[in-house]
């Protein structure tokens, strides 16, 4: 049985004013917006696809993921890369700004509230001295809320 890591290393990006992470080992890259063309019938929170150096990368605005609105579109707007169990999707943030590297017991759970009542796209909680606390996000329930945002009928094979 491997022992559990001591630290963990998340890559941080913002969101409007929030900060949330990932674990660094899902991420391939982060690049600067590029422009997204859109996918006719696509489910709702995939903005469209970018060609990255010959690959095909569906997109999705974490921004509306999060039920936020709609991410900037300005200079600071990047596309982090994500490598999921072979899955590769792009996640549009406002902007990239750290990898952070820190002792494992400091992920903190998510309010006992916040988890009763259906709220999983949170996975821990950091919190930081003399700053907002950082969210780290379940790739998994980023992924699942794709599926969630198919228009009913369209999930089972059904056609416009």
């Amino acid at each position: 049985m491997n022992p559990l890591p001591s630290t963990v290393d998340l890559a941080c990006f913002k969101v409007g004013d929030v900060t949330y992470a990932l674990e660094v080992e899902c991420v391939r890259e982060i690049v600067r917006m590029v422009e997204i063309t859109e996918l006719p019938n696509a489910p709702d929170l995939i903005e469209g696809v970018i060609d990255l150096r010959g690959s095909l990368i569906p997109v999705l605005d974490l921004t509306r993921v999060l039920g936020l609105g709609e991410g900037r579109k300005d200079d600071r707007a990047r596309i982090a890369v994500l490598d999921f169990n072979g899955l590769v999707i792009g996640l549009w943030v406002d902007s990239a700004t750290e990898v952070l590297t820190l002792d494992a017991s400091r992920l903190e759970d998510v309010p006992e509230l916040a988890t009763h009542a259906g709220y999983d796209v949170v996975s821990s909680i950091v919190r930081i001295e003399g700053g907002r606390p950082v969210m780290v996000l379940s790739l998994d329930s980023v992924i699942e809320s794709i599926y969630r945002s198919v228009p009913t009928g369209l999930a089972s094979g059904e056609r416009l």
